[in-house]
């Protein structure tokens, strides 16, 4: 009886959003960049400012579950979470620096129709994690989770397209290189928002 009595620490949630919100900050600057990419884009730079934040916020999550005695829903489940949202950013940037060093010259449109996917999976685990304070939220909740499930499957198709047209568009071996990474690691983005939404929707049946 005496637990039920201590306060659940609460800002997990706030420092939740301010991940997403960092998701959803650099997919749009990555969307934008494959739309009109410039090796000289400041872009770049605040990607990695974004993901330096990211990373700081990530720690302090965890640094948060390790000091506080009652948490809002499982320990393992904050940790995954924090996770997850930490690898979308980490993700975005590492690809778009990865794109810098390879000397991409212009981006290819498949993986503006992926970055394009991937922005929108971003912004609905920003909603479904804003709703997950809020009980009375749950369907809405569950709905957005289905949304980034749909967004998923959406960038597979996208993928098998974007690959079958590289391999039978006769570049040489270095480009097809290039890209295959480029088109897998944004799939790779888009596939964390799903594994977010799993994360959620376990968290929700667990404390339902």
């Amino acid at each position: 009886m005496a637990l039920s009595l201590i306060p659940k620490e609460e800002k997990f949630y706030e420092l939740f959003i301010v991940q997403a919100e960092a998701g959803v900050k650099a997919a749009g600057l990555f969307r934008d960049l494959v739309r009109e990419w410039d090796l000289r884009s400041p872009s770049f730079d605040q990607l990695r400012d974004i993901e330096h934040e990211a990373d700081i916020t990530t720690h302090e999550i965890k640094d948060k579950l390790n000091r506080t005695f009652v948490t809002p829903f499982d320990r393992e489940d904050i940790h995954a979470l924090a996770s997850e949202l930490d690898d979308i950013v980490d993700i975005i940037q590492s690809t778009a620096n990865r794109m810098r060093l390879y000397g991409i010259k212009a981006c290819r449109p498949e993986l503006a129709a992926l970055a394009d996917v991937l922005a929108q999976a971003v912004e609905a685990v920003r909603k479904a994690v804003s709703c997950l304070r809020a009980p009375d939220k749950t369907r809405r909740l569950l709905d957005h989770c289905i949304e980034i499930n749909r967004l998923e499957n959406e960038g597979d198709a996208l993928l098998s397209k974007a690959l079958e047209g590289l391999f039978a568009s006769g570049a040489d071996a270095l480009e097809v290189i290039k890209w295959d990474r480029g088109f897998e690691a944004i799939e790779r983005a888009i596939d964390k928002c799903e594994e977010v939404a799993h994360t959620i929707e376990g968290i929700v049946a667990k404390n339902g």
